[in-house]
């Protein structure tokens, strides 16, 4: 199953209150139902969500339905599972505003009750990356354009930057940053999914990190090793040319011990030559001989 549909099966296993309950089945109604043959209908490809809805219309003696199989209009093999109402279409829009353009504010005056609502509009149109693939994704697919800034509001309200996008077909809202994604997982109640999901971004981040460390150690080694070799192509010049009495023996000093020394780095040919003359010699010091190196080679290239 995917990371989605793991998501999913885990928020059909919450328990909520009455209220919550009514926010949860309004926010998966008004963003799955169709009207076929006059009836009202919700589907899904997953089996727990279908089961869990199947127990919370239970719940209410004013609805019935019955169970179908539709066609997936996803380019997916798989058959949608279906409820068709067959009792209490009244009852439905009513109590679970689906036909009211805007979402009353009593529907999800209380935050369990925003929550709850979250939770069913993403059992009906969320999907997310499993934090193992290359990109961090959430996104809700809403047709309206009232719904969807309103489902904004709602994320937004938490501080998970949640964007819009128009479509060909409706909008998309998603977030992209990891952390608000993992605040949405908790804000919905999916706790074993922020496990997961807190599991694998800490260790990827770590992956990361140490990457983007290699990597500049291997930078600075390629920039070591590229200015060792300019300082060595400058002091066979000198030599070619019969030019290194020319130099004062400070320098000559920093020549011979880079021609020993090819691949140290500026640092440690200060610290060897410091150790081993015991005449202290910084960085910079050493840097200022080898361009006095390299003015006196460039004077026999012109």
């Amino acid at each position: 199953m995917s990371f989605t549909g793991n998501v999913k099966t885990e928020i059909t296993t919450l328990k909520a209150s009455e209220t919550a309950k009514i926010a949860l089945i309004s926010g998966f109604f008004r963003n799955n139902y169709q009207i076929i043959k006059g009836s009202i209908v919700i589907s899904s490809e997953n089996d727990a969500v279908i089961n869990y809805f199947k127990d919370l219309l239970d719940s209410y003696e004013e609805i019935s339905y019955r169970e179908e199989l539709l066609d997936n209009n996803n380019f997916s093999k798989n058959k949608l599972k279906a409820l068709v109402i067959t009792k209490g279409d009244t009852f439905i829009k009513e109590t679970f505003c689906i036909e009211e353009e805007i979402v009353p504010n009593y529907l999800v005056e209380l935050d369990d009750d925003i929550r709850g609502y979250l939770r069913g509009v993403f059992l009906s149109s969320g999907s997310i990356n499993d934090p193992k693939t290359s990109r961090y994704h959430l996104e809700f697919l809403i047709n309206n354009s009232e719904e969807v800034v309103f489902i904004q509001k709602l994320l937004n309200s938490y501080l998970l930057n949640a964007k819009l996008l128009s479509r060909d077909k409706g909008f998309m809202l998603y977030i992209k940053e990891a952390d608000k994604i993992s605040d949405f997982l908790r804000i919905i109640g999916a706790n074993k999914a922020v496990l997961y999901y807190e599991e694998i971004r800490v260790y990827r981040d770590a992956k990361n990190k140490t990457n983007r460390l290699n990597n500049c150690e291997q930078a600075n080694m390629d920039r070591v090793l590229q200015t060792a070799m300019e300082q060595l192509n400058y002091i066979k010049i000198l030599e070619e040319n019969m030019a290194v009495e020319l130099l004062d023996e400070k320098t000559k000093e920093a020549l011979e011990y880079r021609k020993k020394y090819q691949e140290a780095s500026l640092k440690e040919l200060s610290e060897i030559i410091s150790l081993e003359t015991g005449k202290q010699i910084t960085k910079s010091g050493l840097n200022h001989r080898f361009r006095k190196i390299k003015e006196l080679a460039l004077k026999f290239l012109k």
